[in-house]
C-alpha cells in the first residue's frame, strides 16, 4: 500500500506541476472560510496555502464564523484587497448570491469550494455528495438491515445536505418500501453543529423509548453529537453511526467501535486543485479549459455549472490502514485506547 501511494503521490505532483505552469506569478488569491469550528477546514486551509505559495501566489483569507451577513463583507474585503480570484466556502448558498455577482461584475472568478453555490459565475469543485451519502447508508445498511433508523442531516441552508440524503436514500429506498427499515426521525442540524445534532439525537430517542437501530449522520461533526447523546443512554458501540470527513476524533471512534464508517474526502487534494483552478481562472484560462471539467446541473434550481468532482473512499475498521498509511492520520492517534488485537490497522 505504501508503495503504491508513493506512486500516487509522484503522480499528482506532475499533475500539479503540469496544469501550474501556465498561469502568471504574483497572484492573490483570496479565500471566505464559512468557519473554522469544524477540524478539517484547517487542513483544507494548509493545502491551498501550499499550493500557492508553490506556484509564487499570495494567500488572503477571512472567516465568517458562520454568519451569511458577514461573509458578504468578507468578500467585498477580499476584493478591496486586491483579490485576484476567490474561494468561497458558503455559510449559505443563497445569501452568497450578491457577492458573487459583485466578484463576477469586476471580472474576478470564483471558486465555489465543497459546497455547491449555484451560480454559472461561479466554479465549482466538490467530491461527489450523493456517493457520500450512498457509502454512508451502505455501511450502515450492512450492520442493521431493517429496524429503527434516524437520519441526522446537515444544515438546511447547504445544498450539500440534501445532495447526501438522496444518496442515502436511494441506498435504503427499497428496504424502506418494504418496510424493513422504518424512518422514525428525520431532522436537518442548523450550522451543522454538532450541540445541535446531539439535542436532534436526545429528542428522537426520547420519542422511541431509546429503541434507535441504526443512525445516518451525514458527517463527522453531527455523528459525533449524536454518538454523544447515544452514549448518555448507553448505546454508544451497539448502534451504527456514519459520518464523513475523516476528523481524526472520527477516526478513533472507527477503531474503537462507536462509529462505523467515516467518508475520506481527502481535503488536502481538495485544497490543491481549488487553489490551482482559481489561479488558472485569474490568468485567463475559461473554465472549460480547466482539467477534468465537467458538466452539472443536478442543484435545486438546475443551473449548469462548469464542476470538477473528486472520489471519496469509506473508511471502517477493515481499512483503517488506509488513512494511517496516507499521513492524514498517525497510528497512535487513530488508534488510542484501542483494545490490542481488535483492529487490524492497530496491531
Amino acid at each position: 500500500m505504501k508503495s503504491v501511494l508513493k506512486l500516487m503521490a509522484g503522480a499528482a505532483v506532475i499533475v500539479s506541476l503540469h496544469s501550474g505552469i501556465a498561469h502568471a506569478k504574483d497572484l492573490t488569491v483570496g479565500v471566505s472560510w464559512s468557519n473554522f469550528q469544524e477540524e478539517r477546514w484547517k487542513t483544507d486551509e494548509a493545502a491551498i496555502k501550499a499550493a500557492l505559495e508553490a506556484s509564487g501566489d499570495k494567500y488572503i483569507s477571512a472567516d465568517a464564523q458562520s454568519s451569511a451577513a458577514k461573509q458578504l463583507t468578507d468578500v467585498e474585503s477580499l476584493i478591496a484587497q486586491g483579490a485576484n480570484a476567490i474561494i468561497v466556502l458558503a455559510q449559505d448558498s443563497e445569501a452568497i448570491g450578491p457577492a458573487i455577482e459583485k466578484a463576477a461584475a469586476e471580472g474576478i472568478p470564483v471558486v465555489g469550494y465543497d459546497r455547491l453555490i449555484e451560480n454559472p459565475a461561479a466554479f465549482y469543485i466538490t467530491f461527489d455528495n450523493k456517493e457520500v451519502g450512498r457509502m454512508q447508508a451502505r455501511e450502515v445498511f450492512k450492520v442493521k438491515p431493517e429496524g429503527n433508523y434516524v437520519f441526522i442531516k446537515g444544515s438546511s441552508s447547504d445544498p450539500n445536505a440534501d445532495f447526501l440524503f438522496a444518496g442515502q436514500q436511494e441506498v435504503l429506498k427499497e428496504a424502506i418500501d418494504a418496510g424493513k427499515i422504518k424512518n422514525v426521525g428525520e431532522a436537518y442540524t442548523d450550522g451543522w453543529k454538532p450541540e445541535n445534532a446531539q439535542k436532534n439525537m436526545e429528542q428522537f430517542l426520547t420519542a422511541n423509548d431509546n429503541k434507535v437501530d441504526a443512525v445516518v449522520a451525514s458527517n463527522d461533526g453531527t455523528a459525533g453529537g449524536a454518538i454523544a447523546a447515544l452514549t448518555a443512554q448507553g448505546l454508544a458501540g451497539s448502534v451504527p453511526v456514519s459520518g464523513q470527513d475523516a476528523d481524526h476524533a472520527a477516526l478513533n471512534r472507527v477503531a474503537l467501535g462507536t462509529q462505523t464508517v467515516s467518508v475520506w474526502k481527502d481535503s488536502r487534494e481538495l485544497g490543491k486543485r481549488a487553489a490551482e483552478i482559481a489561479a488558472q481562472l485569474a490568468s485567463g484560462k475559461t473554465m472549460d479549459e480547466i482539467e477534468g471539467v465537467t458538466t452539472f446541473n443536478g442543484g435545486p434550481k438546475g443551473v449548469e455549472m462548469k464542476s470538477v468532482f473528486l472520489a471519496p473512499l469509506p473508511i471502517t475498521k477493515d481499512n483503517l490502514n488506509v488513512v494511517i498509511d496516507a499521513g492524514w492520520i498517525s497510528k497512535e492517534t487513530a488508534c488510542q485506547g484501542v483494545a490490542a488485537g481488535s483492529v487490524a490497522a492497530c496491531n
